[in-house]
This record gives structure tokens, sequence and C-alpha cells, in this order.
């Protein structure tokens, strides 16, 4: 495992939209652990693919204890709404209150290509939402309602 450099706002890979994983092997597993390790020197919760340069469809979060991996995630539901503050890895420093869907539903592979569904709501329908965002060239400042000055 290596810890990977994380991409920061401005770098042009944050606002391309990613490839579907097709190979479900060694170099996938090599990813995913490696944004693990990322993940956690960061202190963040949730870490995709093009944060780390690898316009892959590939995010991971680290939410109550609990770590997850979704490769080619797809939203197929979403409920409610909630109004929290959100910052990011790739936007060091900013802090801004979104909207999103207080509850999700996520369809997404493991990393061995099995088909599973994710309920998530609150913090985990947040985190899945901003980490897809990653996925379609998004970065959470363009769902900001307003800027906070910190957490």
């Amino acid at each position: 495992m290596a810890i990977r450099n994380i991409v920061k706002e401005g770098d042009p890979v944050l606002t391309k939209v990613s490839r579907p994983v097709t190979e479900f092997n060694e170099r996938l597993w090599q990813l995913l652990d490696d944004m693990e390790q990322t993940l956690q020197k960061a202190g963040g919760v949730g870490l995709a693919a093009p944060q780390v340069g690898v316009l892959r469809r590939v995010f991971i979060m680290d939410i109550d204890g609990k770590h997850y991996e979704a490769v080619n995630p797809e939203i197929v539901d979403a409920k409610g709404i909630q109004e929290e503050t959100e910052g990011c890895l790739s936007c060091p420093g900013k802090w801004g209150v979104t909207r999103r869907p207080r509850r999700v539903r996520l369809k997404a592979q493991d990393r061995n290509g099995k088909w599973y569904y994710l309920h998530g709501s609150d913090l985990l329908a947040r985190c899945i939402c901003h980490e897809k965002d990653h996925l379609d060239g998004v970065l959470f400042t363009e769902h900001v309602i307003r800027m906070v000055d910190e957490a």
C-alpha cells in the first residue's frame, strides 16, 4: 500500500467524468488499498479515485467505524432534504452548507465485481452524494448554498 497525493481544486482532473471499471483485478485492489491508506492519513471520511488522479468510477468512505468501497456506483433513489456543512480534501480550508438528499439508495460493485445495495441517511447519504459527484467532475462547491468559516 502507498499513500497517494490528493489532487487539489484547480487541477483539471477534478472536472472530468470518470470511466467505468471493467477489470476487477490486483490493479483495482491496489488502488482501493492505496486510497484507504491515503484517506486515513488525511483524516477525511471519503475519497474518490479522481482525487488521487485516477479517472475511474471508484470511491471509498470511512464513517462511524465502517469502511465502504463503491465501484461503478449509481444512486438509484433519493428522498428528503438536508442542509449541512461539507468540506473536501481537494478543497482544503473551504467549508460550505450544501443541500443534499437525507436518504439515498446506492447500487455499486465491490472490489470483486459483485453488485450490492447500500442505504444511507444523514452523513452517509451526504458522503455518498459528495463522492459520487467527484466521479462526474463536480466539486461540492457547486452545491454550496453559503460558505462558512469552519465546520
